[in-house]
C-alpha cells in the first residue's frame, strides 16, 4: 500500500499487527508522527461497520507493509426519487 493518509479506508489484519485476529474496518483521521519501528506507524481513527458508521475511536499500531484498503461500503438506503413520465399534451 502507497503512503497512508487521512480519509483513507483501511482492512487492518493480523498482517499489519498480531493484535488484530478478528479483522477490522478503520478509517484514518491523521497519521500520528510519533517514533517507532522502521516499517510501523500509528494511525489515529475510527473502526468502523459494515456499512461505514464508526463504532468506536481508537489509536492503532501498525506496519504499513500489511496495510490493505478497504473497498468502499455499500449505500443503504432509498435509491433516488424516481421522475414521473412526462404529461405533454399535443394539440
Amino acid at each position: 500500500m502507497a503512503a497512508v493518509k487521512a480519509g483513507d479506508l483501511l482492512y487492518v489484519t493480523r498482517e499489519a499487527s498480531v493484535q488484530f485476529i478478528r479483522p477490522i474496518r478503520f478509517r484514518v483521521i491523521r497519521v500520528l508522527d510519533w517514533i517507532t519501528y522502521d516499517g510501523w506507524v500509528w494511525l489515529d481513527g475510527y473502526e468502523t461497520n459494515e456499512k461505514g458508521d464508526a463504532v468506536a475511536r481508537r489509536s492503532i499500531f501498525v506496519m504499513k507493509a500489511g496495510l490493505r484498503s478497504a473497498p468502499a461500503p455499500a449505500m443503504v438506503g432509498q435509491p433516488g426519487r424516481k421522475r414521473a413520465p412526462s404529461r405533454r399534451v399535443t394539440a
